[in-house]
């Protein structure tokens, strides 16, 4: 995806912790300029239903839906302008009432190409995904969960914050070597969720499927109303220039 023209546009849910993430994780690799950062301000099932319910999301100009949806005058140019590119980050959210499998499998399988529809990268259960390490790299990263009922009850976020290794979001992977474990760790982690081994570091097999991924854990979500931490917006890293992990 690298590429000395390309202007890409990343489309966050949240002001805060998901805009701040992809606001550092361009800073450290050294891709901010050729990225504009917009907040969406709501959760995926609301671009769902201003997108999806009329059956045909081809026919809708992405762009000009973000633009009306924006209340801000100003931020409503940045719709106007010319993308190579359009990245989706959203949290799956299974707690929230208005989730659907159907609707997010929909999405996930629409939204696969950046310099097309957009590319949709999902956070289980939520962003904070990146922060829950006590270590880098923390060895027991690949067990942990986050059950339903913490979900509902909003304790989620609580929990990252006390097992977090800094208990500061803005002191946790600030150096290039740090990110690298912590993506990587995420990617092995991935790869453990798809039942196959993490072979190589080409792009072709450095990460698996998401729609693979996402029925794995939906399907845990279903039978033990449970969801594996993974952070995957990190993951655009690695598309768009794996060498910068190296």
């Amino acid at each position: 995806m690298a590429n000395e023209k390309s202007k890409i546009l990343i489309l966050v849910e949240g002001e805060k912790t998901d805009y701040k993430l992809m606001e550092h994780l361009l800073s450290v690799y050294g891709i901010s300029d050729s990225h504009e950062i917009v907040s969406y301000g709501t959760n995926i099932y609301t671009l769902y239903n201003e997108m999806f319910r009329d059956g045909d999301p081809a026919s809708i100009d992405i762009l000009q839906n973000l633009k009306e949806h924006e209340r801000d005058v100003n931020q409503k140019k940045l719709f106007d302008e010319r993308y190579t590119d359009v990245l989706l980050i959203f949290d799956l959210d299974p707690q929230d009432p208005k989730f659907s499998s159907e609707k997010i499998l929909e999405m996930l399988s629409f939204f696969v190409e950046s310099s097309d529809m957009g590319k949709l990268y999902l956070n289980y259960p939520m962003v904070e995904a990146f922060y829950h390490m006590k270590n880098i790299p923390d060895e027991d990263y690949n067990g942990y969960i986050a059950t339903l009922e913490e979900l509902r009850q909003h304790k989620y976020k609580e929990r990252v914050n006390r097992e977090n290794r800094n208990h500061n979001y803005r002191k946790f992977a600030v150096t290039k070597e740090e990110c690298n474990m912590v993506i990587r760790q995420n990617i092995k982690k991935a790869w453990l969720l798809a039942g196959k081994e993490y072979l190589s570091d080409d792009i072709v097999q450095m990460l698996p499927n998401d729609v693979d991924i996402l029925k794995i854990q939906l399907r845990n979500i279903k039978e033990h109303e449970m969801i594996s931490v993974l952070c995957t917006c990190a993951f655009y890293i690695a598309n768009y220039n794996p060498a910068l992990l190296a």
